[in-house]
């Protein structure tokens, strides 16, 4: 018996049960090895005249035998000598596809496609078997021989039997797995079945180059007996039948104008479980330093568990039209977390398992290219189909806010203008960009409200005053808006030409406000001076209502603002009455600083009449309880809970 060279007992313990971690991987790793094995006899085609083969030919074959417990890869491939079985199996990390591909590099193209690279994935076998036979004759060669071990004392090579590839056209590979006999979810039983394997080579194998066959059980209808009455019952028989499991040519590696709409729309259907078509298809080809196919498609609709903890990003990552990833989440980013797809590059660097990519620039470059395209795709949705787009953001729009606010504001150079929001004043969602566009000429900043509901926000006093003085509003209502606002501070507006309604403005960045702020004031001049004068005149009322009401605010101060409403509610500093419900809400709600709340009286509506009344009379008592009564009020239109529902139904029933 031979022994593996190198540390072989513990180099192949380590490959077994260190490097691969995915059982089911052992199937791709042997038909991987076969096509290669078919590649380079096709390859010998091509530079030897005196080889005469027909691509029809080739072809690799499954098969499994639930009695003797093995499953057999086979092809008619190039095979092995005695010498190349013991230098390709028996030394270990040793790769004869490798060793080809530097030879013939030159030649690598369509016509060839070599796999391997590592010399390793054969050793996989030993994952699910407790033998491994392997039968090889080499093409043109007048004897096959046979390489068995059982993965751990070494190997034996020896002259292949009788009726063992013997034939005259025999030449290529048998590889013959006795599983291994283990309970549970572990066993290896499950691929002692047509399903079984079918299932394992759709899922890693499927564009494999060469047909990959086996002979399947299936049923059909026996001819009606010429006697028979009207009641027989159809018979049926079962037969075997050769079939070709993998589909072979993917279509990604064809051109988009050689591929119809509903055969990308298929392909996504079946591929990725959705029974409404994509919204958008993205197809391109990157040749070079780093060459790739990519095959992108934008959903139609959000799966249900994308916000959950549980979804899981990615792309399926294919090299040489094998699967390596089903979903490679390094190249996509976050924020399109929703796109599903396709890349296949044959230049990627695969770690030694294949299981897993070694991180490096060929990924982040890769990722940087799919994130343009997708970000031109949704640019020209938007400016092409609004409609279509308008759909899309519903569906997947709070994970472009929340790419920006996750980056601290850095993503919003390339997410700012894919944003829609509701304009108070337009009464339809509009892009940043449009907003802009239809700003008037003094205005120099962006203004949005925060709250739960658009048509709430729409009836708060601060919103009807701004678009009442001529300023636009964006009504955010899902809770990352405002955090994104916060992230992004300034947006940056392209220059915009004039037209006959709007002047041009220039290129500039603009601040995004929240009207609740309190030094925001939306009024004329006029308005102004009439607010000012009130505080200067009542600033012992105000300083009254102040001590009544104590930590509830800040301040309590006359506005111009607050148009047909008695009173409204805004705040000082960073924290908005919106984030501070959001955060109330989180886990660690004890730990958040409120809103700094400022209570804004409207000097010219009746209700303040009564305050001044109050003060004058002397009467403090009823002074706090209109005060306790409109912070409530105001804060019940904001969509806020007020602080002490029972105090506020016993004054509300006093002053009536």
């Amino acid at each position: 018996m031979k022994q593996f060279k190198t540390e072989s007992k513990k180099l192949l313990d380590l490959m077994i049960n260190s490097i691969y971690t995915n059982r089911e991987i052992f199937l791709r790793e042997l038909i991987s090895n076969a096509s290669d094995a078919i590649d380079k006899l096709a390859f010998k085609a091509l530079t030897d005249p005196s080889v005469e083969l027909g691509s029809d030919e080739l072809a690799i074959r499954l098969s499994f035998d639930k009695d003797a417990r093995t499953i057999t890869v086979s092809d008619n491939g190039i095979g092995m000598t005695e010498e190349e079985l013991d230098r390709n199996l028996g030394t270990i990390a040793h790769s004869g596809s490798e060793a080809f591909k530097e030879a013939n590099a030159e030649h690598q193209g369509e016509d060839i496609d070599i796999i391997g690279q590592f010399g390793v994935g054969f050793y996989s076998t030993f994952m699910v078997a407790e033998r491994v036979r392997v039968i090889s004759r080499a093409y043109g060669a007048d004897q096959a021989f046979v390489w068995e071990s059982d993965g751990v004392k070494g190997y034996t090579i020896s002259p292949a039997a009788a009726g063992e590839r013997d034939g005259e056209n025999d030449h290529g590979t048998d590889v013959i797995l006795y599983l291994r006999e283990i309970e549970g979810e572990d066993s290896p039983d499950k691929y002692l079945s047509e399903w079984g394997l079918r299932d394992l080579v759709r899922r890693y194998s499927n564009y494999v180059r060469h047909p990959v066959q086996m002979m399947v059980t299936k049923s059909r209808e026996l001819p009606k007996p010429e006697d028979a009455g009207d009641d027989y019952t159809p018979q049926y028989e079962t037969y075997q039948e050769l079939e070709t499991l993998n589909s072979m040519t993917p279509i990604w590696k064809k051109r988009s104008s050689e591929v119809e709409q509903a055969d990308y729309d298929e392909f996504y259907t079946s591929t990725f479980h959705d029974w409404e078509k994509p919204a958008r298809t993205i197809s391109f080809h990157a040749e070079g330093a780093l060459s790739y196919d990519a095959l992108l498609f934008i959903p139609s609709r959000a799966p249900f568990d994308l916000y959950s903890k549980d979804y899981e990003k990615g792309l399926a990552l294919y090299s040489s039209n094998v699967l390596i990833q089903e979903k490679c989440a390094d190249l996509l980013p976050d924020h399109y977390n929703f796109v599903r797809g396709v890349v296949d590059s044959p230049d990627v660097t695969l770690n030694i398992s294949r299981e897993t990519l070694q991180q490096n620039s060929q990924l982040r470059a890769i990722e940087r290219r799919v994130e343009r395209k997708v970000h031109d795709e949704l640019t020209a949705m938007m400016r092409d189909d609004r409609e279509s787009y308008e759909q899309f953001f519903e569906n997947f729009g709070r994970g472009l806010k929340f790419g920006i606010y996750n980056s601290y504001g850095a993503a919003a150079s390339d997410l700012a203008d894919l944003l829609l929001f509701w304009s108070a004043r337009e009464d339809k969602q509009v892009s940043l960009a449009e907003y802009v566009a239809a700003m008037p000429e003094s205005q120099d900043k962006i203004y949005y409200a925060a709250g739960d509901s658009r048509e709430r926000l729409e009836k708060t006093p601060v919103v009807k005053s701004a678009v009442d003085h001529g300023f636009d509003v964006l009504l955010c209502t899902q809770d990352v808006d405002e955090f994104m606002f916060q992230a992004m501070r300034t947006y940056h507006a392209a220059a915009v030409a004039g037209d006959s309604e709007h002047k041009g403005t220039d290129e500039r960045d603009l601040e995004l406000t929240n009207v609740s702020t309190a030094d925001l004031d939306f009024a004329t001049e006029e308005e102004k001076a009439e607010a000012e004068k009130a505080s200067e005149e009542h600033a012992s009322l105000f300083d009254a209502m102040k001590e009544a009401l104590g930590e509830k605010v800040v301040a309590v101060r006359a506005s111009a603002r607050a148009g047909e409403a008695p009173a409204c509610i805004a705040t000082e500093g960073p924290i908005s009455l919106e984030m501070e419900r959001i955060m109330a809400e989180g886990p660690d709600a004890g730990m958040v600083p409120g809103a700094r709340r400022v209570l804004e009286l409207n000097a010219n509506h009746p209700v303040f009449a009564k305050l001044v009344a109050a003060q004058d009379a002397g009467d403090e008592a009823k002074l706090a309880l209109y005060a306790s009564l409109l912070y409530d009020q105001a804060l019940l239109v904001e969509g806020l809970p007020v602080d002490d529902p029972v105090e506020f139904a016993k004054n509300v029933c006093e002053l009536m």
